[in-house]
Order: structure tokens, then sequence, then C-alpha cells
């Protein structure tokens, strides 16, 4: 059994979130020993009884094949801390989330990233900034990360997609539940040049309490945070402080003196973030004026003889890894190993379930 359907398992148990995962695991040596963990084993991870209750039931009553399964028909796909595919910037933080639920493509050129948040009410002042900002980063090589919102959110993504870039919208629901309803169509568009994450499992609707936590995700996954038009209650400032707390730069933009949308931002700038002309001042900023050039040459040429051979098995047209598999010289580990890895560098895609083409 993978991993990866323990750590499913885990997901679906309230009360067990990254802090007493971890201490389970370091408990029990690996995250399919905390599993069957006994009781003795749970309190001495410091479990309390809600979160032992809901383990010792999911134990005896989850299938985690049928419920891995369902997700493999949803077309999402599970990401865990172990797989070479998950966020190296997030997974970097303190209490990354064990598992993403993921519609559409991780890459490691994500690694480049930069989170653009904002007002979901800006004036046509802060809808021409993030639109120039965005699409001069996506330009750049940026991935665009935020938070499918109404407002800011939602005109970065567009932005991002209509230079032809990447993006990532992190939810606060379940990857099956994008809101809200106004940019489903949004949503189903950055699946084709990114991809919708979660940390929540499929079905759990969009709710304010989930909202807060998701933004750490927005931040973590990002290098740095530019913030266009925030009043001074703003959500977009929950985001700014998960960025601090990861030591991640903060930008923002100046906005007129006399609009309530601009108090979060100017204090923000008074407080010491950097102030955002355009996208230049970040890209030199972060160093991230060559992420193109580095993203082609880490990406260009197989680095292994198994990756070149995998590669010449892989056509334009979906093949499974088991055909794959059977054409090859390799073990099975090792195929679904190197097709990972080809995957991570934007040389093949996965299209369907267990099924590969040429990315390009």
């Amino acid at each position: 059994m993978n991993n990866e359907l323990y750590y499913l398992g885990f997901n679906l148990v309230a009360g067990i979130g990254p802090t007493r995962l971890n201490r389970l695991v370091e408990r029990c040596g690996s995250v399919e020993a905390a599993w069957h963990a006994d009781v003795a084993a749970m309190l001495a991870a410091g479990l309390d009884s809600r979160a032992m209750q809901g383990l010792l039931h999911a134990q005896a009553h989850l299938d985690l094949a049928a419920e891995a399964e369902r997700i493999r028909t949803a077309n999402v796909r599970l990401v865990t801390r172990e797989d070479a595919a998950y966020p190296a910037l997030l997974g970097e933080t303190v209490n990354a989330p064990p598992l993403l639920y993921a519609r559409g493509t991780l890459s490691p050129t994500d690694r480049w990233a930069i989170a653009i948040v904002g007002t979901r009410k800006p004036s046509s002042y802060g809808r021409e900034v993030t639109t120039l900002l965005a699409r001069d980063l996506a330009q750049a090589g940026v991935t665009i990360v935020s938070g499918l919102a109404l407002g800011v959110d939602a005109v970065a993504h567009r932005a991002a997609l209509q230079a032809g870039g990447r993006t990532i919208a992190v939810l606060g629901s379940g990857v099956d539940q994008p809101s809200p309803q106004t940019n489903y169509a949004l949503g189903m568009a950055i699946i084709e040049q990114g991809a919708l994450i979660a940390e929540y499992p499929l079905g759990t609707p969009p709710a304010a309490v989930n909202f807060p936590p998701r933004n750490r995700l927005i931040s973590g996954m990002s290098q740095g945070v530019v913030v266009i038009e925030a009043g001074e209650r703003s959500g977009a400032l929950i985001t700014v402080e998960f960025a601090l707390e990861q030591n991640r730069d903060v930008f923002a933009v100046p906005g007129s003196i006399f609009s309530s949308r601009s108090q979060g931002t100017h204090q923000l700038i008074r407080s010491g973030a950097m102030l955002v002309r355009s996208a230049d001042d970040i890209l030199e900023a972060l160093h991230m004026q060559e992420a193109t050039a580095h993203q082609a040459v880490a990406a260009a040429v197989p680095a292994t003889p198994d990756e070149a051979a995998l590669l010449r098995l892989i056509e334009a047209e979906p093949r499974h890894v088991d055909a794959i598999g059977r054409d090859s010289t390799l073990p099975p580990p090792l195929v679904s190993a190197t097709l990972a890895m080809l995957e991570l560098k934007g040389l093949v895609k996965q299209v369907g379930v267990m099924e590969y083409v040429l990315a390009r």
C-alpha cells in the first residue's frame, strides 16, 4: 500500500493536523506504522480523546483504497510531502500540510512563484495594476499564486492565463468545490495552465473558517507576496502575517491617500514592505530576472539514461504506465519514479489515470 493512502487516511480524521501527525510518525517510525498505532502510541504522541477516537474509528471503518479510487475518478491527484511534485517552497515551511489535493499540474518551475492578493472590490486603478503586474511576471516565467476570490485574485489569475503563463489557485474548500460560483469557469481554465490545490478533502464546501489557514499556503508556495489595494482589515493582510512568519518578502502597491482601499497597503509600506512600481521591482528584489532561462536549463534534457529511455516510449497519444513499463527494461517502481521526475521537468504530463503523453 502506497504511503499516500495513509496520508489520505489521516487527512480524513478530525483533530489530527500536521503537528500531531508529525509527533505520531516520530513515535511510530513511519506514516504506515502511525496509521496502525495503538492507544498507547497515540497517548505517547499526545493525541487528545477526540483525535484518538477519530483515528480508531477510521482504522476500523475507512476503506483507503476505495477513497483513493474515488479521488482518481474525479481526476484529482494526491500529492504528499514525500512526493517529488510537492511544492518545494511550501515544504520548507513550519506545519506544511502533509497532503495536498490537486487538479491540474504542479511543476518544478513553480518554485519561481509570486503571490498576488488584495481587495475583493478593487478600483479601476487596482484592476489595471493587478493586470499589469501579473501579466509581466507571468511573461517573465513566474507562476502567479492567489486564492480564486473575487477582485484582485481573479484579475491576477486571468492576466497570467492571458499571458500564457502558469497560475495556481489555493482554495478554502475541496478542489471539487471551487468558489465563488462566478469564478467557476476561471477555475477550469486554471487547471489547463496550472492547478487548483487545497488541503481539504473532496466535498468540503467553502467556509469562512477555512480561508485564513489556506492563506498560509498562498504565501508558503511563493517567494514573495504582493498586496494590491487592501483596507485596514483586509483578509490579504492575514496572508502578509503568514508571509512574515515564513520569512517571505512582502511588496505593496501604493494607492490614493484618499482611498480606504489603500490604508492597509500604505501601512505595510510604512512598516517596511517594498513599494512596487512595476514587475521589475519584484524581479530585481528576488533575483528572478532570469527565471525563464533557469527553467529552460533545468528542463531542457533528460538528466539520466533511465529518463531518456522512458521518454522515447512516450508519445503524443496517451499511454498507460503498465504499457510503458512492459516496453522498458526498468522495474515497475523505477518506471513510476522516473515518470514522476519527467513530469516534474515538464517533459511529460499525466492526462488520465496513470496515462502519460509528451508535454511538448
